[in-house]
This record gives structure tokens, C-alpha cells and sequence, in this order.
């Protein structure tokens, strides 16, 4: 196991180039298997998540290779249509190889994805979204068959959830239906976006991604394409919420401020000094110790992301003022809050609402990282924090934040890795 060790109460100061999206890259990944030819994906970052999704393309018989920074995938050799439970259980978005395997095989076979315990991700919204376009499923001893050897049909659907996986799920696999697909409250992210960008450029035709419907024109086949992946919009918040924190200054680059309104609305309120210097920069100065946060409450895209609920806590915790979060997305995402009690932080946490009473000093701590944004967020906490901060189990922050400790060090944080043989403590990681 791996540890982050952390001298906290430096601040940070400097520039750093934001990654990847990392739910950008997985789903357009996954959908190379659909375009049954040599695709080639730009700006997918370095992360365990990345290295699982390459795992699965690699067992299903496709071939995978970096190359000047890039990943290259040909998907004309698949061999298989099925992915062992070792292989789903890596993470919680591998389910969205339904739909690519549907499209280029029509069956597949597959179990309950794995990843970070946040709460229920339920899957029937995949299924039925895949039911709407012919594709019969059965269960079979906890493994899930889905078949659509007939061809796949266009159809109508309609999510009770706008869910962003099975938004994809029915994007990629109507993409090569036989007629037109309608999806209506359909996910808006701009990963959504992206991915169907990435779709149309191998020869799809998707029209109105990032609106709530969506209108899928099936076409026979899909070819290989080049695509860079957007800028990773909740790493970068976490970037943001780590100068706040800290009273510093960073200038990211690369970066996508149109697609952060609702976490840069509440950082201006919290009193940050927010400027776009132009095209892809945005330029963050803390002038003094942030003011609580206005009301958080956590919504589908364009509302305020469930994924940087726990680094904006973090950041309340060290607020003047009381600062209110609310969680409506996942029953089981306030698993921080006791990590951060431990470093002195008041948080009273009432159903999915918690109610954070900001300290102006938080103490260093050993802390477990529960999952990748509780992860991430204990890691700000600690930046801030006066002496030393242990945060462990960090495979989780591994999934999605790149070199983290390493372009923290670059903007002046006391951070090192270390190795330790401790085994996992989770069961401490409850509210």
C-alpha cells in the first residue's frame, strides 16, 4: 500500500497544466471497440482507471499501444465478446463496454462493475436503455447476457435519471442501430459531449449531445478516428480548491472554464479572485481566509458536480462561517466527513445534508482516503493544515488524479509517496 505524507501550511503558488478527463477518456476508450478499426486517442492521462480499461480492450483481443503520447487502439482483431468479473470489478464505469460490444458483436457478457463505494450505481437504466434497441438480457448467476445477434433497432427511450453511463451506453450502440434513436432526458456533461465528438468523427451521426434529447441517425459501420480528449474539469477544481485553501495563486492551463460555471460561481463567492486571461487559462488569487461557502447542492450537469462535493468541503472546513452541502446524487458520498473530523474539522452531517462550521486551522492527521474524491479532498485539507498529514489508501486518488503529488510539489507543497505495508482500513471511513 501507498501513503501521501504531507507537511501542510505552504502556499501554493505557480502554474499547472490540467490533465485528461478521465470520464472523457474511459467511455471514448471503450467505444473504440465499436469503430472496428485503428483509433487514436490524445490527452488520456496516466491513471490506474486508464490502465484497467486498456487491461479489458487487450482481453477482448484488441490492440493497444502508446505511441508519442497517444493511445493507439485497432479493435479489427476482437475476439471476444465477454469480460471476466476480475476485469469489471477494476472500476465502476466498465459497464460502459455494453454498448460498444453490443455494436460490434451484437451479445455481451458481463457482471457488476466495481470501482469506489459511493453508493448505489444501478444498471437497469443501461439495460433498458439497451432493451429500447432490440437487445435481449437475461441474468445468469450473477453474470448479465445480452444479445442482439438479429441486429440492433432503433428505438425510443426515455431516463428516469439523466444517467451519464447509460447516456453513453445507448449513444455508442445506436450509433450502428438499424434506423433513428431517440433518448430523451439525456445526460448533458460535456463528457457526453466529447464522446459523441469522438463517435461522429469515426461516422456516426449524433445530433444534440449536451441537450436533454438526443437524436442518433444509425449507419452501417463505424471507422477508426483521431480525437483528443477534453480538459479534466473536476481535477482542475481540485487544483483550484488546493490554491484556496492555502491562500495561494495558480494559473492552470489547459484548461476548460466554460464547462466549470457552477464550482467558479461558488469560488468567487467564497471569495477568490477568479480571471480568464484567454483561451484555455484561468488565473485563481486567494487574498485572504475564504468566507463559507454559499448554499452546495449537488445536481446533474450544469449544476454543481457530486465529484467535487468533497474538495469543496474541504475548503469549507477552513471558512469563515458555516457553509451548507448537500448531496443528492449518491446516498454513501459524505464517507469523508469523519477523515476530516479527525483533523479537528466540524461538520454535522444530517441525512444528505451536512453543515460544516469552518475552523480557521485544521491539524495534521492520519487519514484514510475511502475513495477518489474523499481522496483528493484529504489531501487538500492536509495541504492546509498546520504539522504532518498521513492520507492512506491513495490507489483510490490513483484512478484519477496524474502525477498528483508531483505537480503539487511543482507549486510548493511538501508532499512525498511512501510506501508502507499497512492493509486496508476502510471500515474506519464512515460518518
Amino acid at each position: 500500500m501507498a501513503s501521501y505524507l504531507i507537511q501542510g501550511g505552504q502556499r501554493l503558488e505557480g502554474e499547472h497544466r490540467v490533465q485528461g478527463a478521465k470520464n472523457s477518456a474511459l467511455p471514448i476508450l471503450a467505444a473504440t471497440v465499436a469503430a472496428r478499426g485503428e483509433c487514436v486517442v490524445r490527452g488520456c492521462p496516466d491513471l490506474s482507471d486508464v490502465r484497467a480499461t486498456l487491461a479489458i480492450l487487450e482481453y477482448l483481443g484488441c490492440a493497444v499501444k502508446r505511441e508519442d503520447g497517444a493511445i493507439v487502439v485497432d479493435s479489427s482483431t476482437l475476439q471476444r465478446c465477454e469480460i471476466p468479473e476480475r476485469l469489471m470489478r477494476e472500476m465502476r464505469s466498465s459497464i460502459v463496454f455494453l454498448g460498444p460490444l453490443l455494436s460490434a458483436a451484437g451479445r455481451a457478457g458481463l457482471s457488476a462493475p466495481g470501482g469506489c463505494e459511493i453508493g448505489e450505481r444501478p444498471i437497469d437504466m443501461h439495460l433498458e436503455a439497451m432493451r429500447s434497441l432490440g437487445v435481449r438480457v437475461v441474468e445468469e448467476g450473477g453474470r448479465l447476457r445480452c444479445d442482439a445477434r438479429n441486429g440492433l433497432k432503433g428505438g425510443r427511450c426515455s431516463l428516469y435519471f439523466p444517467s451519464v453511463g447509460a447516456t453513453e451506453n445507448l449513444m455508442i450502440a445506436a450509433s450502428t442501430a438499424k434506423g433513428v434513436t431517440v433518448l430523451t432526458n439525456a445526460a448533458r456533461e460535456p463528457e457526453i459531449i466529447d464522446l459523441a465528438a469522438f463517435l461522429n468523427a469515426c461516422g456516426a451521426k449524433i445530433h444534440g449531445a449536451g441537450e436533454g434529447t438526443v437524436v442518433i441517425e444509425g449507419v452501417e459501420r463505424l471507422h477508426g478516428a483521431e480525437h483528443t480528449v477534453i480538459p479534466d474539469r473536476i481535477t482542475a477544481a481540485t487544483f483550484l480548491c488546493a490554491a484556496a485553501a492555502t491562500g495561494g495563486e495558480i494559473l492552470l492551463r489547459d484548461a476548460e472554464p466554460g464547462h466549470m460555471d457552477a464550482m467558479l460561481c461558488v469560488l468567487e463567492q467564497a471569495g477568490c479572485r477568479l480571471r480568464r486571461p484567454g483561451g484555455s487559462q484561468l488565473h485563481l488569487r486567494m487574498p485572504g481566509r475564504p468566507r463559507r461557502l454559499p448554499t452546495v447542492r449537488t445536481m446533474p450537469y450544469p449544476g454543481f458536480p457530486t465529484d467535487a462535493q468533497a474538495v469543496f468541503m474541504a475548503l469549507a472546513a477552513l471558512a469563515e462561517g458555516t457553509s451548507i452541502i448537500t448531496e443528492t446524487i449518491f446516498e454513501s458520498r459524505f464517507r469523508h466527513v469523519s477523515q476530516l473530523r479527525r483533523m479537528g474539522a466540524f461538520i454535522r452531517v444530517e441525512g444528505r445534508v451536512a453543515v460544516v462550521e469552518g475552523r480557521r486551522f485544521l491539524q495534521g492527521a492520519q487519514v484514510d482516503a475511502c475513495d477518489l474524491r474523499a481522496g483528493a479532498a484529504l489531501v487538500v485539507a492536509g495541504l492546509a493544515a498546520n504539522g504532518t498529514t498521513c492520507v492512506r489508501q491513495i490507489r483510490h486518488v490513483e484512478r484519477g488524479c496524474e502525477h498528483f503529488e508531483e505537480d503539487l510539489r511543482l507549486l510548493g507543497a511538501h508532499i512525498t509517496r511512501e510506501e508502507d505495508d499497512l492493509g486496508p482500513t476502510e471500515e474506519a471511513c464512515q460518518t
